[in-house]
């Protein structure tokens, strides 16, 4: 059986369960634009419509995030491609990433942004880099709030130029501060969180500088180097697993500077409070396509965020497979 998220091959789908209804939301984006569908089951969504974002924060807009408050309001947080312009790309042949967040009031028809949220340090790209998409910056990422919800974590793909911190990075944003995140989140260093560090402009405007992650998986060989060689893991997502009671991690992994898909890989963690517990990257899939996730069967509690023993297994937007998980 084959069910289709009607999204690109290099975008993740994001459900929500709308609480008391068990109404699926689902958010796909295609070419930079997120479109919302909804039903009571996967294989039964309305056609997806584009959301209405306003004012659009510029770029391309993908939707990989997205969380539910006790009210009801839906947070998204997206990854926001810009074009380099920083290296005379006029031709916007390359682009930088950021991920930002919005605010929807009205079941995702509408979204309001709540600002740029999470950045790459000021002068930590690479004009030079034989990277077919990115310069640099931070994306490619996915969102879990912990069980007290207390703090929301990211866990992101981090392509500045600096080869030792070229990885998979973890920050988190206190919960309570989801509705004004600017210059909030902070970024896991290998030992403590480190906060973002403000600074004004002379228009009085003030702007946030948020530090590099220390990767909890580096990568081995990097992006932007003089040859077309890669091995870095990218791109997780992350879902609470029932019968494993831990979280699990899938990870793409690439093998040159074109994004060619070596394999998909996974990883375990018993909490999300402290990053240095994931385990090493171990291989469940030859090759295959980008953005793995898995899609929880349960009725009433199963999405990309919980699943239990039997999962459906999607890559590039796709399911062909079931996955097991086995203690």
């Amino acid at each position: 059986m084959r069910f289709s998220g009607d999204v690109d091959s290099n975008t993740p789908a994001v459900w929500q369960r709308l609480a008391g209804l068990n109404q699926m939301l689902v958010l796909t984006s295609t070419a930079g634009q997120p479109s919302l569908a909804s039903g009571l089951q996967l294989r039964r969504l309305s056609t997806p419509s584009p959301i209405v974002l306003k004012p659009w924060p510029g770029g391309g807009v993908w939707m990989e995030g997205l969380v539910a408050d006790d009210g009801g309001t839906l947070y998204g947080y997206y990854h926001n491609e810009m074009g380099a312009t920083m290296c005379g790309d006029e031709g916007l042949t390359k682009v930088i990433p950021r991920i930002g967040a919005v605010r929807s009031r009205d079941g995702g028809k509408t979204w309001e942004p709540l600002g740029i949220v999470l950045e790459a340090p000021p002068g930590s790209f690479d004009c030079e880099t034989s990277n077919v998409y990115f310069v640099g910056g931070v994306g490619d990422f996915s969102v879990r709030l912990d069980p007290a919800s207390r703090d929301l974590y990211f866990f992101y793909s981090q392509y500045i130029r600096f080869d030792r911190l070229q990885g998979v990075g973890v920050a988190r944003l206190a919960w309570a501060d989801r509705d004004n995140p600017v210059g909030k989140v902070m970024v896991w260093n290998s030992r403590t969180w480190l906060p973002a560090r403000p600074f004004f402009l002379q228009s009085g405007e003030v702007r946030y500088l948020y530090p590099a992650a220390v990767p909890i998986f580096p990568a081995a060989e990097p992006w932007h180097d003089d040859d077309t060689e890669v091995d870095a893991f990218w791109g997780p997502s992350v879902h609470w697993n029932t019968y494993l009671e831990q979280y699990v991690m899938l990870l793409n992994h690439a093998s040159d500077a074109a994004w060619s898909q070596e394999g998909i890989y996974v990883s375990f963690a018993p909490r999300l409070d402290d990053p240095s517990l994931w385990s090493k990257p171990v291989k469940i899939f030859q090759g295959g396509y980008w953005y793995p996730q898995v899609m929880g069967l349960e009725e009433g509690s199963g999405t990309d965020k919980v699943a239990g023993r039997w999962a459906r297994f999607f890559m590039g937007g796709s399911s062909e497979h079931v996955i097991q998980f086995i203690k």
